[in-house]
């Protein structure tokens, strides 16, 4: 009886989930729901880790529960070098148990977008969420950001897959997690909407705006009820900003978009530094983390993300050094962070970086051009914003953080204008920002979060066709052409001995009035073209057209590899530029929810 009873609630649960995925896939309005489900999970849970970070720092570096770690006046010196050390350590270890038993990275919410059709590993996930509450709870120079949106994207992504959505309305389920992630982390919802729709989804459109709002109203006001956005701003009396002060403005995007590309360039040395050492890899972030503390010791505000240090310096009088000591001293340290194993985002480092930047900038032209001097404040917030977009992307996202924190039109359409000329000038000298900068490191050639998965699916060898004519090298023109009618097919292909490809030969030229007199004669290999010239399985299809396209071809064939030149099979341009097409229009009707 129990057993019956079992199977019927089984059966009516599964009768339940059926009904609820029709729903999401008859129409987008039922994703709003789903998305403020996850809108207030992912803010309580940034808030819940924003809760810890604050925890450890009170308890590790005994400051006040409400002052931040980067703003206190002072730390305890052989604090400052064992926390970062010590945290350094557990995380070396987990990395050395990582490549011990042989586990994949984490995929980040951008990759798994781009290329995975928005599946993440929601275990995979919570270990990096929890390395960089490690991370950041021991003081290293990285914000909790990272963490938020990867756990926040994955919980997403784990719900999509658990209600079997489509491809597109899984990108953007993992869209509304990042969003409620970030919103909740500044309590900014309309950043949250559009860091989502910038770096996330990779596009704008009218189907995933609803959810992605939805998402990061419900993250930010669930963090706002629980006691606050970890990362909250706010800014409320900026001066109004000239006419005249819009190409200092212009000048000060142009140097933190060249600060932004050095930093992202750099990244990647300090990496090579700590693995050329020669250094056992579970030691390295250990090294790190001592020399993290050393830059603590000259000032606090190199620790953690910098949140406290950036209200702090909003507001107060900095000498000209000061400033750029700070700015050297934060950057170093986010680069030996990063670069000795530390798990972290530099989104809020790179917006206290570019405000320091900023405040730099004011305070040297009043010095020496006071005719054109800006406001400090207004200064700051374009630093902020341009470094962020340098670095993090997303000229929109930046612009709309600055609203949020100021209300204050005026200086947000300035900011937008810097940030703008900012996106524009580094897309064009560097073309990457810090997140797919570290993913082409890695192998990967994706510049945004754009679906390009489809088109890496779409391979040769899913589009060929099998029943290709192949005939021996040393057959002539005639005995072809008995074999072979005209019209029966388009070419053959022509092999050795060993049955390796040796060219492609059409079938009108096989039977080219100007041969009838020597066919008898003449090997079929003379007319062999593409000797050189083939496709492989793997390809996929946009690889197949460039060679097409380089190549002149009509038709090339398809062999197994570069060592085993059997042919398997063939493919024509037309029909590879059809299928391209279908799936380029097939994903674009997806993103446009038409």
């Amino acid at each position: 009886m129990d057993q019956v009873q079992h199977r019927n609630d089984r059966l009516g649960l599964n009768l339940i989930l059926m009904r609820m995925r029709l729903l999401l896939r008859s129409n987008e309005f039922y994703l709003v729901p789903l998305a403020l489900l996850i809108g207030v999970g992912v803010g309580a849970v940034v808030t819940l880790m924003s809760e810890i970070a604050q925890i450890a720092h009170v308890l590790i570096y005994g400051i006040a529960v409400d002052v931040r770690l980067s703003a206190n006046a002072y730390v305890t010196p052989h604090v400052a070098l064992m926390a970062p050390a010590i945290g350094g350590l557990v995380l070396g270890i987990m990395e050395w148990s990582r490549r011990r038993w042989k586990i994949a990275h984490a995929v980040d919410p951008i990759e798994a977008n781009a290329l995975r059709g928005g599946l993440l590993s929601f275990r995979d996930s919570a270990v990096v969420s929890g390395q960089t509450l490690i991370s950041n709870g021991c003081g290293a120079s990285v914000g909790l950001e990272a963490g938020y949106t990867q756990i926040g994207s994955a919980a997403a992504s784990l719900l999509g897959q658990f209600l079997n959505l489509r491809r597109n309305d899984q990108r953007l389920i993992v869209g509304c997690g990042s969003a409620a992630a970030i919103a909740a982390a500044f309590g900014a919802p309309i950043t949250g909407a559009f860091y989502a729709c910038e770096l996330i989804v990779g596009v704008y459109s009218v189907a995933s705006a609803a959810p992605i709002l939805a998402a990061s109203l419900a993250g930010a006001i669930t963090a706002h009820w629980l006691g606050g956005a970890p990362y909250s701003l706010e800014l409320l009396r900026v001066s109004a900003v000239g006419v005249e002060q819009y190409l200092a403005l212009i000048a000060l995007a142009l140097i933190t978009g060249a600060v932004g590309i050095a930093v992202m360039r750099s990244s990647p040395v300090f990496e090579k530094i700590f693995t050329r050492t020669g250094m056992p890899v579970w030691i390295r972030p250990a090294v790190g983390g001592l020399l993290v503390g050393c830059l603590a010791i000259v000032t606090p505000q190199v620790l953690a993300a910098g949140h406290g240090a950036m209200l702090l310096d909003l507001h107060r009088e900095m000498a000209i050094g000061v400033i750029a000591v700070v700015i050297a001293l934060k950057m170093t340290a986010c680069m030996i962070s990063l670069g000795s194993g530390f798990r972290g985002g530099l989104f809020f480092a790179s917006l206290f970086v570019g405000s320091l930047i900023g405040k730099f900038y004011a305070a040297v032209l009043l010095l020496w051009l006071p005719t054109i001097a800006v406001d400090p404040q207004v200064s700051m917030l374009t630093g902020m914003a341009t470094l962020g977009v340098a670095i993090v992307g997303g000229p929109l996202t930046m612009a709309f953080l600055v609203l949020e924190m100021t209300r204050n039109v005026d200086v947000t359409a300035v900011v937008l204008a810097a940030c703008i000329v900012t996106s524009i000038g580094v897309r064009f000298l560097f073309g990457h920002s810090f997140s797919t900068w570290r993913l082409h490191l890695s192998g990967e050639t994706i510049r945004s979060a754009n679906d390009v998965g489809w088109l890496r699916n779409l391979t040769v060898e899913r589009t060929m066709r099998t029943d290709i004519g192949q005939v021996p090298s040393t057959a002539t023109i005639a005995a072809c052409r008995a074999q072979f009618a005209l019209g029966s097919c388009r070419a053959i292909v022509v092999v050795n001995k060993a049955d390796e490809y040796c060219g492609v030969v059409m079938l009108p030229e096989l039977f080219s009035g100007d041969l009838d007199s020597i066919a008898d004669e003449i090997q079929v290999v003379e007319l062999a073209k593409y000797i050189d010239v083939a496709l492989r399985p793997e390809m996929n299809i946009k690889t197949a057209m460039k060679i097409f396209d380089d190549a002149e071809a009509e038709l090339l064939a398809v062999i197994q590899s570069e060592d085993n030149r059997k042919v398997i099979g063939f493919l024509s341009e037309s029909f590879a530029r059809r299928r391209y097409v279908e799936e380029l229009d097939k994903a674009t009707r997806g993103v446009l929810g038409s």
